[in-house]
């Protein structure tokens, strides 16, 4: 019996990747509190890898399905979401820090849905670069940190540098996107 007769069309390979990735959320953030930050440094470089391979997949192979580009920054945002909550709860990063960068996504989820309801704006922006630097800053950091604490990496100015960078970029970045919409609002701007 062959794949496509077992599956539907959106459970193909990538997409089975990235639900591999959101169940492993609860194991992540588990670890975590349970103190394991090797292993949970360890789970975390897994989803890292399994997020390029989906991708590489969905688009080498022409896997790409809608379940998949919604399912894909899904599955990225609660388990990078859910290691920062963790992190802060844990006291491994700054409270002021977690609400800023879970702050800013709830705010451009929000903002998304009130722009497009208000001013019919296209269903899909592109990701602003400096959003694409923000998530980068902030999957560093986590890292980093899961490293220090589970591989007992000395941390230096590291540490606070990666935080203070991220901080920057997710204000940056939340002005951006608030800069972009405000624009929509405007007439003549509604096309992006």
């Amino acid at each position: 019996m062959s794949e496509a007769a077992v599956l539907s069309p959106d459970l193909n390979l990538p997409n089975l990747i990235t639900l591999a990735r959101l169940v492993s959320v609860p194991f992540a953030l588990w670890l975590i509190l349970d103190e394991r930050y090797g292993a949970a440094f360890w789970l975390f470089v897994a989803a890292g890898i399994s997020d390029g391979l989906d991708g590489y997949i969905a688009k080498h192979f022409n896997r790409r399905t809608r379940l998949g580009a919604l399912l894909d920054p899904a599955a990225d945002k609660l388990l990078l979401t859910g290691v920062y909550l963790t992190l802060g709860y844990g006291g491994q990063l700054p409270i002021w820090l977690v609400v800023l960068v879970a702050g800013r996504d709830i705010a451009i989820v929000l903002g998304f849905a009130i722009i497009h309801m208000i001013a019919n704006a296209p269903r899909q922006f592109g990701p602003l670069y400096v959003s694409k630097v923000n998530t980068f800053l902030q999957i560093a950091l986590v890292g980093f940190v899961l490293a220090r604490l589970g591989l007992d990496i000395e941390a230096g100015p590291v540490t606070w540098m990666l935080i203070v960078l991220t901080a920057i970029t997710t204000l940056l970045s939340g002005f951006s996107y608030l800069w972009r919409w405000l624009r929509l609002l405007r007439p003549a701007d509604r096309t992006l």
